[in-house]
């Protein structure tokens, strides 16, 4: 039974990475043309890790505490040392000013969520504010700039208004399908993965510690392999502002939905300290290396990259 679990583990995330793919192509286009604000799809598209999102919701709505807090901290130290340990070693990563200022922006944001979940229970009011917290990250990047924050999926708002601009209005239907599609897919994903994992230990210690790698780093994979292709392609920038906006999404947008479908409590919350910890120290670190010469190296990604498998062995045997 465990090998069927661990299948059911493996379509959950698949069925939770296609409908993730669906819903952050086309809720841009959709929106564009039902003449959604510019705000709007900015706080929905910036940074936008809708697997992290819909795992933590049914997790919480599925009484699984461990899960969803686990999952926001594993994706996040997985995006920050594999994800731009991977992309270093294609082509070294810029990390210019505009990056910088979107990874400091997350320190702040991840220590209050730790601090709210450091006893192991996140209500709604903290919920409520991790959200408005997100809202308050896009805004004041925007004003900062003058333009969308350039993180996750809201380059799809510009390409969409120029399709609009020049060929005029398309029919709204074939991309509002995809986008349902894509929010079916995720809740059906998320339920399976999270019935997986329930079903492979009813220890709550256990999912947690799940959460934290297996869980965790499922859902963080997509930018891993995203990390890959774009530095490929010579587009590392886009990448670095991707991780780091995905970062600040998970502690507040993603942490704050779980909290607000049910209220997050664990029985024991020692076992998620020092991992929320290494979250902050795994951003904290990345800033560091990158502070140097503006740019994440090969050298410096392999110091990434050997960090993560000490986060898991810490997990495991902790």
């Amino acid at each position: 039974m465990p090998v069927l679990w661990l299948l059911a583990f493996t379509v959950g995330v698949a069925l939770i990475v296609w409908g993730a793919e669906a819903f952050s192509e086309h809720l841009g286009k959709a929106s564009v043309q039902l003449g959604i604000s510019s705000f709007a799809l900015a706080l929905l598209l910036a940074g936008a890790e809708p697997e992290e999102l819909a795992t933590s919701v049914v997790a919480s709505l599925r009484g699984s505490p461990g899960i969803a807090l686990g999952d926001v901290v594993g994706a996040n130290v997985v995006i920050c040392l594999v994800a731009l340990g991977v992309g270093t070693l294609i082509a070294p990563l810029p990390f210019r000013a505009t990056v910088m200022r979107y990874a400091l922006l997350g320190l702040p944001l991840a220590a209050i969520s730790t601090w709210f979940a450091w006893d192991g229970q996140v209500d709604r009011i903290e919920g409520t504010v991790l959200v408005a917290l997100y809202a308050l990250y896009v805004a004041v990047i925007w004003l900062v700039e003058r333009r969308p924050p350039a993180l996750g999926e809201v380059g799809e708002i510009a390409e969409a208004r120029e399709a609009r601009e020049t060929h005029g209005q398309r029919r709204v239907g074939r991309d509002l399908a995809f986008v349902l599609a894509g929010v079916l897919a995720m809740a059906g994903g998320a339920t399976l993965l999270v019935e997986a994992v329930q079903r492979l230990s009813g220890v709550e210690a256990t999912q947690t510690r799940l959460g934290l790698t297996l869980v965790g780093f499922a859902t963080g994979f997509e930018l891993v392999v995203l990390a890959w292709s774009a530095a490929r392609r010579g587009i590392s920038e886009a990448v670095v502002a991707g991780v780091v906006g995905s970062f600040a999404y998970n502690v507040t947008m993603t942490l704050g939905a779980g909290a607000l479908a049910r209220p997050l409590v664990l029985a024991d919350a020692t076992v998620l300290h020092i991992p929320l910890l290494l979250m902050i120290g795994s951003l904290a670190l990345v800033t560091l290396l990158a502070a140097r010469r503006s740019q994440l190296g090969r050298a410096e990604g392999v110091i990434l990259l050997a960090a993560y498998p000490a986060f898991v062995a810490y997990v495991l045997v902790a």
